[in-house]
């Protein structure tokens, strides 16, 4: 089924996503939902807070990317109680990123290259390992989320000043995308 993305302005996307225990109801059909909720936006990745629900849970399908990005052919996951314990800002990459609760603006972000994470498998396996490349930006994007922070809060204060009125306006319901979307209800 899929799912409505909440877009900028929802108070859950501000809340910080509690972990979820080993028998949170019907977890494997909302991480089928989710998928679904992703192809069918063309994101790469979607967040427990974007649909709604303040869990650490977060689905990410960089098979898209396959023609650029060989190794992440069949890349596709979903990743429970997500942390990220550090970052290696020893090298950093600066890249425009979109997200799909903030429909229409694009942003340069400098993020790790590398970094450190722990999270659980749908089977409820732990992991914890060092991620680098551009799954470490899409991760770092996916697990803001769940700290209750958004791409646009890591631009610079000039550029932030400048997409104010794109934000304003998606608070009050203007805005267009192609995709089953739940504003904010003024």
């Amino acid at each position: 089924m899929i799912l409505p993305i909440y877009i900028y302005g929802q108070p859950v996307l501000r809340k910080v996503a509690q972990d979820i225990p080993t028998d949170y109801p019907e977890l494997k059909e909302l991480i089928q939902n989710m998928f679904e909720t992703l192809a069918a936006s063309e994101g790469v990745g979607l967040a427990g807070p974007q649909i709604g629900k303040a869990i650490r849970v977060v689905v990410i399908d960089l098979n898209v990317l396959k023609d650029d990005f060989p190794e992440y052919k069949g890349f596709h996951r979903a990743f429970i109680n997500a942390h990220i314990l550090e970052h290696d800002d020893s090298e950093t990459e600066t890249m425009e990123e979109g997200c799909l609760s903030i429909p229409g603006v694009h942003e340069n972000v400098t993020r790790a290259t590398r970094i450190h994470v722990k999270y659980m498998d749908e089977d409820f396996k732990e992991h914890d390992e060092w991620v680098d490349g551009y799954l470490a930006r899409v991760m770092q994007h996916e697990f803001d989320h769940l700290e209750a922070t958004m791409f646009v809060d890591r631009v610079s204060p000039l550029r932030k000043q400048l997409i104010r009125n794109k934000l304003k306006a998606m608070m009050q319901g203007r805005y267009r995308c192609a995709y089953r979307t739940k504003p904010l209800k003024r």
